[in-house]
């Protein structure tokens, strides 16, 4: 579904990243994991188009992504939830939703009945606003408002961080859900390795902007993927 190729990128005169080759498959979950500072948000920020890159290519189901801008990358099938999650804080959970609109054609700009299936607390609070809710009531807003669009490649960068417990789990067995579904790719980037390690299908480790590791989850150990992303 997404293939990264020989993807550079720099802040300024500084590189960030080297040469990445990445592969995500539809109905897997591909974890991106490295300790702080070794450009797993870049990526992910080169990915969605957030950041322009300085070379090589970017394909998602066959379709060159590498000039395009975040905007024309929603609409063929991109959904960015970043960390910090961006939410709008004076907008009600309904508007926060429906601001997933906007690369939708007129007939899809709707709430489906599943995002509610799937986060139950967002019916319950959908005229409460963003800014009320708490850190991880915010972030299963913002992963609803994301699959709003529909994505064909889900990108969730961080989600646990700074998350009670109790909405790990329910995130966890969304990302189970929506994997199974086998509807789209899905990139996990996070520091919470147990987490990680339980629903990735895929790893690729990073250290210092390159790639240390990239295997099946068949093909390794828990201890060889831990090996990669402790310092």
């Amino acid at each position: 579904m997404l293939e990264t190729s020989k993807v550079n990128l720099f802040y300024g005169k500084s590189q960030i990243l080297y040469d990445i080759d990445l592969q995500a498959q539809k109905g897997q979950v591909t974890c991106v994991l490295g300790t702080n500072g070794v450009g797993k948000t870049s990526l992910m920020r080169a990915i969605s188009g957030a950041h322009a890159v300085a070379g090589g290519h970017i394909q998602l189901d066959g379709q060159d992504l590498t000039r395009l801008t975040p905007f024309k990358r929603a609409q063929s099938g991109v959904a960015y939830v970043p960390q910090g999650r961006d939410i709008f804080p004076l907008l009600s959970v309904e508007e926060n939703l429906q601001t997933g609109y906007s690369c939708l054609p007129p007939k899809d700009q709707q709430i489906p009945d599943h995002i509610y299936e799937m986060f139950p607390v967002l019916k319950k609070m959908k005229a409460r606003k963003g800014g009320d809710l708490s850190g991880g009531q915010q972030q299963q807003l913002a992963i609803a408002r994301a699959l709003i669009t529909r994505p064909k490649l889900l990108i969730l960068d961080e989600p646990t961080e700074g998350i009670q417990p109790n909405i790990i789990s329910q995130i966890g067995e969304v990302i189970e859900l929506l994997k199974q579904q086998g509807d789209m790719a899905i990139i996990l980037v996070e520091q919470y390795f147990d987490f990680a390690f339980s629903l990735a299908d895929r790893f690729y480790t990073l250290k210092r902007g390159r790639v240390t590791m990239a295997a099946e989850k068949s093909e390794v150990t828990r201890k060889d993927v831990l090996a990669n992303v402790t310092v």
